[in-house]
């Protein structure tokens, strides 16, 4: 081992065995860099195997446009790090180390295998190739500038280093050792760190009819995050946050696609409770068109329950509860359904309302939100504008996007150019 007692420093020392750690690590020591890994887990990629449910949805089915699009104005700062690495090159890199991948119809891309192991192998047998060397368990205790380079005093040791890579991820997912260790050195070397916050994460509310519908999956809902309490009749406040897709009810409030896309808008306020979801189970159709049909369907049903031509749209007991949150009995037949009985329905369809308490919290969460300022990293390499030779990549930037591969696309471009650079 180099550096023990503190001679012949390493040229580069990554510090995070992640999907930006090991690619930046691997980059590196190809071309030609005597580079050091160090990771604070027993094992590498702890995250890479947890993820997309233990298979790993690695990029998604798009172009560097879509994915530079996906994150918003801050997408930006990737356009370089996807030129050097985009969602095609990446598939080709993963599929060159003998693992199949697959685009699913939400156009997600996993392993044929469906194993996140097989990812997480592909990527190992790369950095092994490599050349670059790897220490597990062993955390980074302190860091701290020395001269042109930087001193690292792990648990174990002392390590000069002329150039580091921080690839320590977010704090989302804890218990595979995120615990915002990089955003601690950061900002003790004057960057200035965004406050994390939780991203990607299911919501919790208090409302007491959402658990009673537990299980239940609705493919298709418009999810906002608006402004608390009741809407002001006739106007609709800008949306926090807004995404159509997948809704799960649980026990706790709601997850799936739609929910997680959209907790970040909650998990940023001071008071979750200052913000509610607004829900429309039915986006397709619009309030006149679904109130025209409801006109229809309700003046030929004659003894028809109200609910049971609702559930021609809905699930049976999404139909029912809805039903009774806009004020009708759970018998009420359709020659006794009146024009305000209508109008409430159509509200409860299209523009529900769900008080909001809070997040599962980083614990559950697949990405954080904020981090390293992106203004303060060069985009082109990944460096520092404040600190020379000092380079961040992957989910430390205050940088994050959509379910769906985008995080790990960035994670893995990011540290891609950093091995690049450095």
């Amino acid at each position: 081992m180099h550096d023990v007692n503190g001679e012949s420093p390493w040229e580069v020392v990554v510090v995070g065995a992640g999907a930006a750690g090991l690619l930046s690590a691997a980059r590196a020591a190809e071309r030609g860099r005597r580079v050091l890994l160090l990771e604070k887990n027993h094992k590498p990629g702890v995250k890479i195997l947890m993820s997309g449910g233990t298979r790993c949805n690695l990029t998604h089915a798009t172009d560097a446009r879509g994915i530079v699009e996906a994150f918003g104005p801050p997408g930006r700062f990737l356009h370089s790090a996807l030129a050097a690495l985009g969602p095609g090159e990446l598939v080709a890199l993963i599929e060159a180390e003998g693992v199949r991948t697959k685009v699913e119809a939400t156009g997600k891309i996993f392993p044929v295998s469906d194993r996140a192991a097989d990812v997480l192998e592909a990527l190992m047998r790369r950095f092994r190739r490599s050349g670059a060397q790897l220490v597990l368990g062993e955390p980074v205790a302190e860091f701290t500038r020395e001269g042109a380079g930087f001193r690292l005093a792990t648990t174990q040791q002392s390590l000069a280093a002329e150039r580091v890579i921080v690839t320590t991820g977010g704090q989302s997912y804890p218990r595979c050792g995120t615990s915002g260790d990089g955003f601690r050195w950061a900002a003790a070397v004057g960057h200035t760190v965004v406050k994390p916050h939780v991203a990607l994460t299911p919501i919790t509310t208090g409302a007491p009819w959402v658990p009673l519908l537990k299980g239940i999956t609705m493919p298709d809902v418009l999810v906002s995050v608006v402004p608390g309490g009741a809407a002001p009749a006739g106007n609709h406040p800008r949306p926090l946050a807004q995404c159509r897709g997948s809704l799960l009810f649980a026990h706790f409030g709601l997850s799936g696609p739609a929910a997680l896309n959209v907790s970040r808008a909650v998990s940023a306020q001071d008071d979750p409770r200052s913000v509610a979801l607004e829900c429309d189970f039915l986006p397709a159709t619009t309030a006149r068109d679904l109130e025209s049909q409801l006109r229809q369907e309700i003046a030929a049903a004659g003894r028809r329950q109200v609910t049971g031509i609702l559930a021609e749209r809905l699930p049976h007991r999404l139909a029912e509860t809805l039903a009774g949150l806009a004020g009708l009995s759970a018998d009420c037949r359709a020659a006794e359904f009146g024009n305000r009985d209508r109008v409430a329905v159509v509200a409860a369809i299209k523009e529900m309302r769900i008080p909001v308490t809070g997040t599962l919290g980083f614990a559950k969460a697949e990405v954080t939100a904020g981090g390293v300022a992106l203004d303060e990293i060069d985009s082109r390499t990944m460096q520092s504008k404040r600190v020379p030779n000092l380079y961040f990549a992957g989910e430390v930037l205050d940088l994050d996007g959509p379910i769906g591969g985008y995080n790990f696309q960035a994670a893995f471009s990011t540290g891609w150019l950093a091995g690049e650079s450095v």
